[in-house]
C-alpha cells in the first residue's frame, strides 16, 4: 500500500492533447472586422433509427418501438427545422449545420435548404442512435471517411468539422479525424477559445469552442429548463462575453436542435434572444460566424506565428 504522501504526489492520467494555459496567457488577436467575439449557432439536425437505439427522451423511455418519444424528435425534421431556418433567414444568420448523413437518405429536402442557405455542414455521425466511440478503430475510421465522403459526393464539399454523436469519443478519435482530412472538432468544451490538439501524426486539429451549458439539450431536456429562461441564458452569455472580449477574442456558440427549438412556444423565445445579436452584427459590433471560419481564421493565424500558438 502507497503511503499518504506518495499518494498525493501521483501524477493523475491525462489525455496529452494540449497542456494548461490560462486564459490571461494567450496570444493577442481580433476577429475580422476587429471584433473580439465570434458568435455561431451550432445547428443539430439529427435522424434516429426507429425502434433501436439511442434518443434524447421527452418522456420515460418506453420498451421498442418508442413511438412517443422517436416521433417527438422526427418532429424537428418534418417542422421544427423549417421554422428555425425561417427565422434565422429572417434574422439573416448563418449557421454551422451539424448534420447526420442519414439525412440524406431520410430527408434529403432539409440538407439541400441548409445548402442553399450557404450554411457550412458539418460532420455528425451517421445518426444520433448510436456511440461512436463504442466502434473499434478501423470501423470508427470508417465512419469518419464514410461521412465526408458522402457529404462531399451529395452536397459539393467536403465538411472540415466534426461533432460526434453525443460527444463520444475513443482514444484516437482527434487521431482519426486528422488522418481522414477534418481540420477542427467541436467535441471539447475546455475553453472560450480555439486551441490546437496534439495528434500522433503530427497533423493539425483544432479544437473550436461548443457549448454544452448555452446548448438546449442539457438545459432543457436534462435540467428541464423553461425556454424563456434559456432564452434569457443566450442574452446574459451574450451581454457578459461582450465585455470580456474587450480585453481578448472569445468565441460563443449556441447549441440548437430543431425538435426543441422548434416548437412554437420555444422559437418565440427564441427570436428575442437572438435578434439583440443581429443587430450587434449589424453594428459591426461582434462577428456572426461559423465554426468553419473560426477554425481558418486561427489556423492562419498560428501559421504566421507557429511557436506563439504551441
Amino acid at each position: 500500500m502507497s503511503s499518504p504522501s506518495t499518494a498525493a504526489a501521483r501524477l493523475l492520467p491525462t489525455h496529452g492533447r494540449f497542456d494548461y494555459r490560462p486564459i490571461t496567457r494567450r496570444p493577442a488577436y481580433r476577429w475580422p472586422g476587429g471584433a473580439g467575439l465570434a458568435v455561431y449557432i451550432g445547428f443539430n439536425v439529427e435522424h434516429f433509427a426507429f425502434g433501436e437505439g439511442m434518443g434524447a427522451t421527452l418522456g420515460p423511455a418506453s420498451p421498442q418501438p418508442d413511438v412517443l418519444n422517436y416521433s417527438w424528435r422526427e418532429y424537428g425534421n418534418r417542422v421544427g427545422a423549417w421554422r428555425c431556418l425561417d427565422l434565422f433567414d429572417e434574422l439573416t444568420l448563418p449557421t454551422g449545420a451539424l448534420i447526420n448523413t442519414a439525412l440524406y437518405d431520410h430527408c434529403p429536402e432539409l440538407v439541400a435548404a441548409l445548402v442553399a442557405r450557404g450554411d457550412e455542414l458539418i460532420g455528425h455521425g451517421h445518426s444520433n442512435a448510436e456511440r461512436q466511440s463504442a466502434m473499434p478503430e478501423e470501423a470508427e475510421r470508417g465512419l469518419l471517411a464514410s461521412c465526408r465522403q458522402r457529404m462531399a459526393e451529395t452536397s459539393g464539399r467536403a465538411p472540415t468539422g466534426w461533432l460526434s454523436p453525443w460527444i463520444s469519443e475513443s482514444a484516437v478519435t482527434p487521431d482519426l479525424l486528422a488522418e481522414t482530412g477534418y481540420g477542427y472538432t467541436l467535441n471539447w468544451c475546455h475553453d472560450d477559445q480555439p486551441t490546437r490538439l496534439r495528434t500522433r501524426s503530427g497533423q493539425a486539429l483544432w479544437s473550436v469552442p461548443y457549448p454544452q451549458e448555452l446548448n438546449d439539450i442539457p438545459m432543457i431536456v436534462a435540467r428541464q429548463m423553461d425556454a424563456r429562461d434559456f432564452a434569457r441564458m443566450i442574452v446574459d452569455q451574450f451581454d457578459e462575453m461582450r465585455v470580456q472580449s474587450e480585453r481578448q477574442p472569445l468565441v460563443m456558440g449556441i447549441a440548437l436542435h430543431p425538435y426543441l427549438m422548434g416548437q412554437p412556444y420555444r422559437l418565440n423565445h427564441l427570436r428575442r434572444a437572438l435578434k439583440p445579436l443581429a443587430a450587434a452584427r449589424d453594428a459591426g459590433q461582434v462577428w456572426f460566424t461559423t465554426p468553419g471560419a473560426i477554425h481558418r481564421h486561427c489556423d492562419a493565424l498560428a501559421q504566421q506565428d507557429p511557436e506563439g500558438w504551441a
